[in-house]
């Protein structure tokens, strides 16, 4: 009979097989504020390429003097969930803030966005539903699906005859309500979804259409509304999932935003909502702040266009495979993982943070290093982080001398 000893030796070796394979993900520490150059606690300053700092108002003097305000008018925390003690005035104007920014009636926050998926899906469908998934939507959206009762479909990633093939399918199945749902945009390969002939097949079968903004809200589109405004469908999706915690100030806090009758049921039931404490004061104030800057003005969404247009052509340029798009998440394939770390520890010697992504994050043989760009680089960070790729590849033979 195995004993706990017996556990943790196998636990150790699960954790060397993982070094061995070169999966290992390490953890670099970081002594500043974030930035377009960052201090690790080695003291050398990088350029950072892989912050999801988009809009770069991570540590933007409006968004840290809301917070500062905040802190100080409403506390450091509430000690509470939402419907006991936990829901201030700032709570309620965020909350609508976002219904108006995004064009929804309501919202809902959350401690995180990883809880907004985990706690959307179990509260409003129930066996008699379907939900019908791209095969690469985000963990959350998995795991969230997973705790509900509904059945289940996949589609194909971005393949618009198999999902309707698989919406056919749930109406063999005789579900009731049916409701699609997928990143806006998908986080290892910027893919941007094809949200208006989604909905067009979503409204011919009857189905509700749900969306992940996490990396789109706040810069994606015109005005920056997201994915919906990028495709010509704003006002037209059923329910909106987001995160606090990348362009839209990146501190922490995931909201749902959608219809009235959708936001009250899950203010009801939604299990993280009610068994997690409110979202803090200080990033309330902050991200409420972040929501007048957006509003005010398309200046940091416009620069954060030209800085990808010119990174993605400069670095195809020096010879490096990526993929293709126009999402400031430009994923440089490298297709195997050593490689991918032999190229990030390199990166990060000539003077540039960007880290390599292999499975499980991405599937086997697809490890990459994935960059994103950020309003906040200047072109001087952009045109040394290309030269320092371009010395990088050359030496590990990933591009041509």
């Amino acid at each position: 009979m195995a004993n706990a000893e017996d556990f943790y030796a196998h636990l150790r070796s699960e954790l060397q097989s993982i070094r061995e394979a070169g999966l290992f993900k390490n953890e670099r520490i970081i002594t500043s504020h974030q930035g377009a150059v960052v201090q690790t606690n080695e003291g050398r300053e990088v350029i950072n390429l892989c912050a999801n700092n988009y809009l770069g108002l991570s540590s933007h003097p409006k968004v840290i003097e809301a917070a500062h305000e905040a802190l100080r008018t409403h506390g450091y925390g509430l000690s509470s969930v939402r419907f006991i003690c936990g829901t201030q005035d700032i709570h309620k104007t965020l909350e609508q803030r976002i219904a108006r920014f995004l064009g929804t009636e309501d919202t809902i926050l959350y401690a995180a966005a990883f809880d907004a998926n985990g706690g959307l899906f179990e509260p409003l469908l129930g066996e008699q539903d379907a939900i019908i998934s791209d095969e690469l939507n985000h963990a959350s959206i998995i795991d969230g699906i997973r705790l509900c009762k509904a059945k289940r479909f996949r589609y194909k990633h971005n393949d618009l005859a198999d999902l309707e093939a698989q919406l056919q399918a749930a109406d063999a199945a005789g579900a009731r309500f049916k409701l699609v749902f997928t990143d806006g945009v998908f986080s290892m390969d910027g893919t941007i979804a094809q949200l208006d002939k989604i909905r067009e097949i979503c409204d011919r079968h009857g189905a509700l259409l749900g969306i992940d903004e996490c990396h789109a809200s706040g810069f994606l589109g015109k005005t920056g509304r997201g994915t919906h405004e990028h495709r010509g469908v704003f006002g037209k999706i059923d329910i909106i999932t987001g995160t606090l915690g990348k362009a839209l100030g990146g501190a922490s806090g995931g909201f749902t935003t959608g219809r009235k009758e959708v936001i009250e049921l899950l203010r009801q039931r939604s299990r993280p909502y009610l068994f997690s404490n409110t979202v803090a004061p200080s990033i309330v104030g902050g991200s409420i702040a972040v929501l007048d800057i957006l509003e005010g003005s398309t200046e940091l969404r416009d620069k954060l266009e030209a800085n990808t247009a010119y990174f993605r052509e400069a670095i195809q340029a020096a010879g490096f495979e990526i993929k293709p798009g126009t999402h400031p998440i430009t994923p440089i394939m490298v297709y195997d993982a050593v490689k991918a770390q032999q190229l990030s520890a390199r990166l990060l010697e000539l003077g540039v943070y960007a880290v390599g992504f292999f499975y499980p994050v991405v599937p086997k043989g697809q490890a990459r290093i994935r960059v994103q760009i950020s309003a906040v680089h200047e072109r001087h960070h952009l045109e040394k982080a290309v030269a320092a790729f371009t010395q990088a590849g050359r030496e590990l033979g990933l591009i041509p001398a």
